[in-house]
């Protein structure tokens, strides 16, 4: 009977320790926390695209009763003297920028500077219409560099995705040459326009963050330059020169231009947030 007893109590000790091993506790392995990039911090960086624009190079005169031009010669003067240039372009330079992230919100200020390399040249003839003989007038119209101060804002279509609007102001140093020539009394008559112009610039944007502070961009900005203006009253006329001031000549150039470009950009630091 004992031995009954102590078998028992074996076979119902054995399976309580089962049970109550099966009851243990189990620990699940807590996952890596993965990073989420964030926008915030300076970025620099690079940008390579294509340029096309125009101005309208203009010249005009006026007419004087002591003056070299016939009421008529000035009407067809200044016809062509309105005048168009057309120029296209590879464009590239150093961008510098700081962003603020606010929630799926991006604030941010970015400056470029850029080789332009804005070229072209216009040439127009026309008859007198009482004389017979011709004159010319030409334009050239050139700007090397361009530089855009601009603000943007954005959203982020997921962490990695930011789409953006920017605008602000545009810097390039724009010159002209302008000049007048005739036949009839071999008139001259020379300007040229040198000088930094302020105008403004707008445009839309996509830009990727790779990771490890990479990011990819694409962009288009519309420029407008304005319109710059020189007089003179340099025009002489015949073998003894015969100078007549009272012909003033005004010209004027407003350029205009359309930009589309890829960039790279490397953030330095700024906070990384922390995602399960």
């Amino acid at each position: 009977m004992k031995t009954i007893s102590l078998a028992t109590s074996l076979v119902l000790f054995g399976t309580a320790s089962a049970l109550a091993a099966d009851l243990a506790p189990s620990y699940t392995k807590v996952p890596a926390m993965a990073p989420v990039y964030n926008w915030t911090g300076f970025y620099i960086g690079g940008n390579v695209g294509g340029a096309w624009g125009n101005a309208d190079p203009a010249t005009s005169t006026v007419y004087s009763p002591i003056g070299y031009f016939a009421p008529t010669s000035v009407t067809a003067v200044n016809a062509v003297g309105a005048q168009n240039v057309n120029s296209s372009s590879v464009t590239g330079g150093f961008t510098a920028g700081y962003n603020w992230q606010v929630n799926n919100a991006v604030f941010g200020l970015e400056g470029d500077i850029n080789y332009f390399g804005f070229k072209g040249r216009a040439v127009g003839s026309a008859a007198y219409p009482f004389f017979g003989s011709s004159f010319t007038v030409g334009s050239s119209v050139s700007a090397d560099w361009l530089a855009t101060i601009r603000g943007r804002i954005g959203f982020l279509a997921t962490p990695h995705w930011l789409l953006y609007a920017t605008g602000g102001a545009a810097i390039a140093d724009v010159k002209g040459d302008f000049t007048f020539t005739d036949t009839w009394g071999d008139a001259t008559e020379s300007a040229a326009i040198r000088g930094t112009r302020v105008g403004w610039t707008a445009g839309v944007g996509g830009e990727y963050a790779v990771g490890n502070g990479w990011s990819l961009k694409a962009e288009y900005l519309y420029v407008d330059l304005g319109r710059s203006t020189v007089t003179s009253a340099n025009l002489k006329a015949f073998a003894v020169p015969v100078s007549y001031p009272d012909n003033v000549f005004t010209h004027s150039v407003d350029l205009k231009s359309n930009i589309v470009r890829l960039g790279v950009n490397y953030k330095f630091g700024g906070p990384v947030v922390a995602r399960y």
